[in-house]
């Protein structure tokens, strides 16, 4: 009776088996239709209706051209596109790293040294109200027309996001794991390293992928105020030229590295982060 009941066990198990494996393939493949099929119908209908808009209402060439010359352009002038790409892509990675680094540095120090938040925390949000476009000349002035003030102005755009999340991820420790650091008799330093600094990489993360993006922008704007290179040069190039059909490859060249960097930090983040806090 008992080997009865074993065999039917196994049998429903083995007749559950393959329809599980099924319901499993094709969760997948909706998920994976979710993360790489939809963003590309998306590309695809904002590529259709720009097309149409175009052609249905016969917009000039100097104000708006069509996707196709700007493919044409991105292909004719690959060679200018990547050599002003390049001064941009070092600008922003410097800034990004200066940046956040900073960010890190001072989110510490506020944290354990809150008389230091106090005194210096509403200065950081009265600097940060100040616009992009009013810092980077101050910023041009001081350090001149090379690499160094592009790269100041994506660290300072860089800067205030993740000195916020990071003050936060810092100060979400659970009071019941501060209290038991407390009972080992734990160091700062091993309350920082053991407890403080895990929790706060969500939050950090959340904050660096904002930050890839907008270092890309503060070293373009950088690039405005006063350069002979990289991608903002370019763009006021062909605005002044009215090529129209280099500025949008300029901007479509722009944009891509800024995806392409904010994809990086993503992966950087699939690799470091195994749990996501709540209010992550």
């Amino acid at each position: 009776m008992a080997s009865g009941i074993g065999l039917a066990k196994i049998s429903l198990a083995q007749s559950e088996t393959p329809d599980r494996r099924a319901k499993w393939l094709a969760a997948r493949r909706r998920a994976a239709w979710a993360r790489f099929g939809l963003p590309l119908v998306g590309a695809a209908t904002l590529l259709i209706l720009w097309w149409a808009v175009i052609y249905l209402f016969k917009v000039k060439p100097f104000i708006a051209p069509a996707p196709e010359v700007v493919a044409q352009t991105l292909i004719a002038k690959f060679d200018v596109l990547a050599s002003n790409l390049l001064p941009t892509a070092i600008e922003a990675v410097c800034g990004f790293l200066v940046g956040n680094i900073a960010a890190i540095v001072i989110a510490t120090l506020f944290v354990h040294r809150k008389m230091l938040e106090l005194a210096f925390f509403p200065l950081v949000v009265l600097f940060n109200s100040v616009p992009v476009v009013a810092k980077a000349p101050i910023l041009v002035l001081l350090l001149g027309n090379g690499m160094a003030p592009k790269i100041a102005i994506a660290a300072v755009v860089c800067f205030f996001p993740t000195l916020v999340n990071m003050v936060r991820g810092l100060e979400a420790v659970s009071p019941q794991s501060m209290e038991l650091m407390h009972v080992l008799s734990a160091s700062r330093w091993e309350i920082f390293i053991r407890l403080r600094l895990p929790t706060s990489v969500p939050y950090l993360f959340s904050a660096l992928k904002i930050a890839a993006s907008t270092a890309v922008v503060g070293a373009i704007v950088g690039e405005w105020i006063g350069s002979q290179e990289g991608i903002g040069a370019l763009i006021i190039q062909a605005t002044y030229n009215f090529d129209s059909a280099l500025l949008y490859a300029t901007v479509v060249c722009g944009s891509v590295f800024s995806v392409a960097f904010f994809l990086a930090v993503r992966l950087a983040e699939r690799l470091c982060v195994r749990w996501i806090p709540k209010g992550a």
